[in-house]
């Protein structure tokens, strides 16, 4: 007899849940393990070309804050906010786009072609500044904005079909780690290149290489389900699949807008996702300028601690990630709670570090940055909360899901450096700040207060629309024992022979 959650009713077909351990879990590094590096290495390149300019900015309006032999430009707080905030305006167009064309023509290619344009457009940027000055950088990062739109809903469609439902928290969150990983990287070297010989310039050239580097990698290596997959172990891809049930990438599915866009865990997790990266944008975008000019740091001490938060946040989510997994895995929670506490842990925490923030008194440095630290380290739990829930309430379309959410979500990264350039007149005033750290908190509050009151954690009706794929029971594995007949998600439901 199939196995059963016994939570979502009919709507359990072709990613129905099966009990952890069955079949026998693989030992070793396998080939999930290595889509999930190239995973983290692809999330590493993507945001160190995105926040690249956060800390080349400086040197770039002010040149005795770095070398002084590389050109300076006459752009205003305002100027300087429309150009960071100009990459999403890109980004959102792409995301629901892009989690359709994930589904249907798989992700391989559309990550291909994200990162190896956007790392081009990098080693560009140099040269569009020299000669079109705050237009041709705004335009070349809208561009870039585009092109890196397809790589969240990619992402989340890899992670679909590769990640078991056993180590779905583990491994989704080493692959979104290099978001992380990658920005501090960036804004730690980023400091050092802008003061070195190679000027701010180098910034762009050396992480646009790196990103062609992996492009090459990824053509070579990267894979768009277990099934495509030559060098896969037979009993890794089968412990994979026997986790999700038979699955057919090649059968075009239908997508259910309507049910997606009014069921009521989608637009939670929809709110979280967008209170999230409000604040998370506000503070990676804005945290050089506010080291440099309310604490008072110059450019290479700035961006070596302005990476300091993002190395706590990704040392924490090989923390948190594990013990998500063994939480549901043990049944000490179900999986529904699990997502609500993790989420509450990374957005309730900031929270009160930000309203903290926003009470310490000028020169107090070292106070400010444990502050800020905690602001951003601790905002690592959300990766077993909201950002893997579109997997939970619908595999078949996660990576539509994922760009539709990132869409939203991210006109608030748009939207929140804009406010931030109104709030702010003189980024020399503490108390200007404390208000952007208010607007941060007030958001932060209201995200998981939605999440936690109308976010699930089961398959969704509508997440296979059609018939179900009908399933065999062909050896004697099939029959379980009492422990396996638990629902994983920790309900303990209870099956008969």
């Amino acid at each position: 007899m199939p196995f059963c959650c016994g939570c979502c009713g009919d709507a359990t077909s072709r990613y129905e849940y099966r009990p952890i351990g069955f079949p026998q879990q693989p030992s070793g590094f396998g080939a999930r393990h290595v889509q999930t590096l190239l995973l983290f290495f692809a999330l590493t390149v993507a945001y160190a070309l995105r926040v690249n300019l956060s800390v080349a900015i400086v040197a770039m309006v002010d040149r005795k804050a770095a070398n002084k032999d590389y050109e300076e430009f006459d752009w205003d707080e305002e100027t300087k906010s429309v150009i960071l905030s100009s990459f999403f305006w890109g980004y959102v167009v792409t995301q629901i786009p892009a989690g359709q064309l994930a589904q249907r023509y798989g992700p391989k290619i559309l990550l291909l072609l994200s990162i190896g344009v956007c790392s081009m457009l990098a080693v560009l940027t140099p040269f569009c500044a020299h000669a079109g000055g705050a237009k041709a950088v705004i335009g070349l990062r809208i561009v870039q904005g585009l092109s890196q739109g397809f790589i969240f809903p990619s992402t989340h469609t890899m992670l679909s079909r590769w990640a078991p439902a056993s180590e779905r928290g583990r491994l989704g969150t080493l692959s979104y780690a290099g978001a992380q990983f990658g920005t501090v990287i960036m804004l730690a070297v980023s400091g050092v290149l802008a003061s070195s010989s190679m000027g701010w310039p180098s910034i762009f050239y050396i992480s646009g290489a790196v990103g062609m580097l992996w492009s090459v990698a990824w053509f070579f290596y990267g894979s768009n389900s277990p099934a495509d997959y030559r060098g896969i172990a037979p009993e890794e891809r089968e412990f994979i699949e026997s986790s999700f049930g038979p699955q057919d990438h090649s059968r075009r599915i239908v997508t259910p807008w309507a049910a997606i866009l009014t069921s009521a865990p989608m637009i939670a997790l929809t709110v979280a996702h967008c209170c999230h990266n409000w604040g998370f944008w506000t503070l990676l975008t804005e945290m050089p300028t506010f080291m440099k000019e309310v604490l008072e740091m110059d450019i290479k001490k700035n961006a070596l601690l302005s990476s300091l938060p993002y190395l706590v946040m990704w040392m924490l989510s090989f923390v948190f990630s594990p013990l998500s997994d063994f939480l549901i895995n043990r049944q000490y929670l179900s999986r529904v709670a699990s997502r609500k506490l993790f989420n509450t842990i990374g957005l309730w925490v900031p929270m009160v570090a930000l309203l903290g923030l926003a009470f310490v008194p000028k020169g107090s440095s070292d106070l400010a940055i444990v502050l800020l630290t905690l602001a951003v380290g601790i905002n690592s739990a959300t990766y077993l909360g909201f950002q893997v829930n579109h997997i939970d309430l619908a595999p078949n379309h996660a990576g539509t899901m994922m760009g539709i959410t990132n869409c939203a979500a991210n006109i608030m990264s748009i939207i929140a450096p804009l406010i931030v350039g109104q709030v702010i007149s003189d980024a020399t005033d503490p108390i200007q700040w404390r208000r952007v750290f208010y607007i941060a908190a007030g958001v932060y509050f209201f995200g998981n207060l939605t999440f936690i009151i109308f976010g699930k954690a089961d398959i969704q009706p509508w997440n296979e629309p059609e018939s179900p794929i009908p399933r065999t029971v062909s050896n004697a594995n099939e029959t379980q024992s009492p422990r396996n007949a638990n629902n994983p998600d920790g309900n303990n439901a209870n099956h008969s022979d």
